[in-house]
């Protein structure tokens, strides 16, 4: 069964550059479809990269940044707990 899979002009140039690549280091024509199976094939063996590639991309501050934003914080001297934090937040 064979099903078309809409690609970026960018995306079918990749996959014409591996297919060249492919044939000047192997000396073995593939297909664009032999292409994409093996990438997917491989991929899939490891999930984890993939999964990851597509979560939001956060940039953990600096050691300089944490502290200018911690040097605005003042210790009223007053103990609170997680449950009058909740309290306030969601209501009683």
């Amino acid at each position: 069964m064979s099903t078309s899979v809409k690609v970026t002009d960018r995306t079918k140039s990749r996959l014409e550059e591996l297919q060249a690549e492919i044939r000047l280091e192997t000396g073995k024509n593939v297909t664009q479809q032999a292409l994409l199976e093996r990438i997917v094939s491989e991929t899939y063996e490891s999930k984890a990269a993939l999964i990851d590639s597509f979560r939001d991309e956060f940039e953990s501050p600096s050691e300089a940044e944490i502290d200018q934003w911690l040097s605005g914080t003042s210790d009223w001297g007053i103990e609170t707990t997680e449950e009058e934090i909740d309290d306030v937040l969601y209501g009683e």
